[in-house]
């Protein structure tokens, strides 16, 4: 199977889909250093395994990998350290309540095309092992379906 290549200025968090079902959206700010930027809008960030949690009334993304190349250096440490998430107050107090009403904040993709980068979050509720098998077989009858149309 080849992998499906990502839009320029994206970068995907391909599990989120699979692990939760997801809600509501949001876009975010995130407090990165010159080459955290730098190396993401190269490509070369990755959201899986990430998560979002909140520490005195602040939103903080744990775990996101911002990797280094040739001509950046981000030292070992640094490159799954927490990151701020900027938004407004109001925004941050709902978020904080969907997660303590028993939801997870999801990162769903990273955005660099613009002029910020900016992180999406999704209010997610985890999926059962049953509902991934669900949604497994649903998409395999959605190929066989568009397989047979053409």
């Amino acid at each position: 199977m080849r992998k499906k290549s990502q839009a320029p200025g994206r970068i995907v968090n391909r599990r989120a889909r699979y692990d939760y079902e997801l809600g509501d959206s949001l876009v975010v700010g995130l407090q990165l250093s010159g080459a955290e930027t730098k190396a993401l809008r190269m490509g070369h960030g990755q959201l899986r395994g990430a998560y979002v949690t909140e520490k005195d009334r602040e939103l903080w993304l744990i775990n996101a990998q911002i990797s280094g190349s040739s001509g950046i250096n981000i030292p070992e440490d640094n490159q799954t350290r927490s990151r701020k998430l900027l938004a407004r107050r109001k925004e941050i107090d709902s978020m904080i309540a969907a997660r303590q009403a028993g939801n997870a904040l999801v990162p769903t993709e990273l955005l660099t095309a613009g002029r910020y980068i900016k992180l999406r979050l999704a209010v997610g509720r985890g999926k059962k092992r049953y509902d991934k098998r669900e949604s497994i077989k649903r998409r395999q009858q959605e190929r066989e379906v568009k397989r047979i149309t053409r």
